[in-house]
């Protein structure tokens, strides 16, 4: 087995057991928050990216302006997200989180973190080193391909 291959095989292997933790941990989150997966997604979008228009949603989401605007309409009633004009256009409207979202979001991003915070007592110093300088290769190469891409 080649050095490439292992590397490789190691790093499935890392992410595998880290997306099902991250996505285990992030739907216990979105379940106890009573909403929906679709609906949590429209507030990590804007929460990562900004208030948007409904059909930059719809279009992010792949489903019709309706059911984008409809999913808007129940997050906007629970007081998650602010709806406005856009500035450019009268009749359309713009979406951003409002407090009560942005914190939704921000305790849930905590709760995710939490389980990386417990693994990373568990590491001693050499280790915490190791990986952290691995972690900061991947991440740098990871952001040069993205900004290729």
């Amino acid at each position: 087995m080649t050095d490439s291959v292992g590397f490789s095989q190691a790093l499935r292997q890392w992410m595998d057991v880290f997306m099902h933790r991250s996505m285990s941990g992030w739907m216990q989150y979105v379940k106890s928050s009573g909403l929906s997966m679709p609906q949590f997604s429209i507030l990590m979008r804007l929460h990562y990216r900004g208030g948007c228009g409904i059909s930059n949603l719809s279009e992010h989401m792949d489903i019709s302006a309706a059911a984008a605007s409809q999913l808007v309409e129940k997050l906007v009633q629970a007081g998650l997200l602010e709806r406005t004009e856009d500035p450019h256009d009268r009749r359309a409207k713009q979406v951003a989180l409002s407090s009560k979202g942005e914190e939704l979001i921000e305790q849930g991003i905590q709760e995710r973190y939490r389980w990386v915070d417990g693994l990373a007592e568990t590491l001693n110093a050499e280790e915490k080193s190791k990986i952290t300088e691995a972690l900061d290769i991947m991440t740098q190469v990871a952001q040069t391909m993205e900004s290729k891409a």
